[in-house]
């Protein structure tokens, strides 16, 4: 209990405010966004839980650093539009980290030019406020490296941004901040894709200060299978197989809606009415934004870039059965041919399909790999032995001469066999297209699958398609059914 004489004591003291302030915020991140929200968005703040959760994790990792202690992992953050992610890790985040290491180096991408340099210059505005000034008057920005898309302080502390596959050569980062690297509007493209996941596991690596204690934050909605998620913790995978030691990724996912893909698991517990932010992200926001397309919501909002009920393919209503019919109408063996051995692309598949004579449609085996063109062709030879010429054979050609060299191959390999070339051209070229047949039945549950090892992979790329990382095993499936349900015209080749 304090004596009067101590408390008038205390109360005669004077306190800079700043000062007391700056105690603060420089401690407690999410302090500090708390104290400098209004400097940026001119709303009134809601301070949902998941806010200190993102504040408290990047500090973390974010302390190591100031350390100059080895990072544990690199963090990824799965989290929904709209609610304040790249306010706290783009724009706040970074101006945090100069008030304890105001010589540190910032490196900031987006999916465009255009959102990283938005991001760097609500960035610098903050930093550039009255009252981060007041709080920190030591931090100033040189005025002789001051634009909007690299910016650099008297401790020669920096921030540099730069859109996705845009060049990084002579900048070293101390925090590597990488928000939405794909364009919602253009997940689908392979072009984007590839080009989004090469620069993250290529290009950004390369820019660390130094390798063992800069961190890598990634921040982004699920938009793919095959995205920048799902690349960096594979890459994470193989280092952990190859080491044996812990995974070096922290992996956050938020879905806007309690859903199993919730990591940690236990922040489910946050979840009012099963919903992350029911202010922000209410159940009328989220009825209207699944209003406008299945597959957006379900990557965007629930970070699983499949709906709750399946894609374009239902593969829930595929029956799986051990027992196979005995007399079929009709049965195909579809080839869709890659010409890689080993290595990361495209695989070669061949489907075996078969109608019954009920009109239900069968998927009875699926061949997959990567052989050069030698194996590959010994391959269908002999699995057509192993068929029995009462099966047909199906091969697509690809566009160009190349194709239709390879095509031509493979029905001189299979000479004696009922062949037919598949053509496809122009919109009849559209993968999606071409499966939508397929589709209908699949949707209708008129579609079995025969029980065995491969149906984990095949269905795993049926229910992400078409925005699965690989699409072999649907186009297989989709050349068989689209010539398996034509009339047989003869016997032979058919062109």
């Amino acid at each position: 209990m304090l004596t009067k004489q101590k408390r008038k004591e205390l109360n005669s003291l004077k306190f800079d405010e700043n000062e007391v302030l700056r105690s603060i915020i420089k401690e407690d991140f999410y302090e500090f966004v708390k104290e400098f929200w209004n400097v940026i968005v001119p709303e009134k703040p809601v301070w949902n839980w998941h806010i200190k959760y993102l504040c408290d994790e990047l500090q973390i990792v974010a302390e190591r650093v100031f350390r100059n202690e080895p990072k544990k992992y690199d963090l990824i953050i799965n989290i929904s539009p709209g609610s304040t992610k790249s306010l706290t890790c783009s724009i706040m985040f970074p101006a945090w980290i100069w008030t304890r290491m105001p010589s540190a180096r910032i490196i900031g991408g987006s999916h465009t030019d255009k959102l990283a340099m938005d991001l760097s210059l609500k960035c610098r505005d903050l930093i550039e406020s009255d009252l981060y000034r007041s709080v920190f008057p030591r931090i100033k920005l040189r005025k002789d490296q001051n634009t909007k898309s690299y910016f650099m302080n008297n401790y020669r502390g920096s921030r540099y941004s730069v859109g996705v596959g845009g060049s990084v050569v002579g900048m070293h980062g101390h925090f590597l901040i990488i928000d939405d690297p794909l364009d919602p509007e253009k997940a689908i493209s392979e072009a984007e894709l590839k080009t989004a996941n090469r620069w993250m596991a290529e290009t950004l690596p390369t820019r660390k200060v130094d390798k063992r204690v800069v961190p890598t934050i990634l921040i982004m909605q699920r938009l793919h299978q095959d995205d920048c998620t799902a690349n960096l913790i594979e890459q994470a995978k193989t280092v952990q197989r190859m080491d044996g030691g812990d995974l070096k990724i922290k992996h956050i996912c938020l879905p806007a809606e309690l859903t199993d893909k919730i990591n940690p698991k236990n922040l489910s517990k946050h979840y009012v009415n099963d919903l992350m932010d029911p202010i922000r992200l209410s159940r009328e926001v989220l009825f209207e934004n699944q209003a406008k397309g299945e597959y957006a919501y379900a990557g965007q909002f629930l970070q699983w870039p499949v709906p709750l009920g399946g894609g374009m393919f239902k593969t829930l209503k595929i029956k799986i059965e051990e027992a196979m019919p005995t007399k079929w109408k009709q049965r195909i063996r579809f080839w869709d041919k890659a010409g890689t051995a080993g290595g990361k692309g495209a695989f070669t598949v061949g489907l075996l399909m078969g109608e019954d004579l009920k009109k239900q449609f069968w998927i009875l085996d699926v061949i997959r790999g990567r052989w050069d063109s030698s194996a590959r062709e010994s391959l269908i030879k002999r699995t057509a032995i192993m068929d029995g010429r009462a099966v047909l054979v199906g091969v697509e050609q690809e566009p160009g001469s190349g194709g239709k060299e390879s095509a031509e191959g493979t029905v001189k390999n299979l000479a004696g066999w009922r062949v037919r070339v598949d053509k496809p051209s122009g919109a009849d070229s559209s993968k999606e297209l071409r499966a939508d047949p397929l589709s209908v039945q699949v949707n209708m549950g008129n579609m079995y699958i025969k029980r065995a090892d491969w149906n984990v992979e095949y269905l795993s790329e049926m229910s992400f398609f078409p925005y699965s990382k690989f699409k072999d095993q649907v186009d297989a499936s989709s050349g068989a059914f689209n010539q398996l349900t034509k009339a047989v015209k003869r016997a032979g080749a058919l062109w």
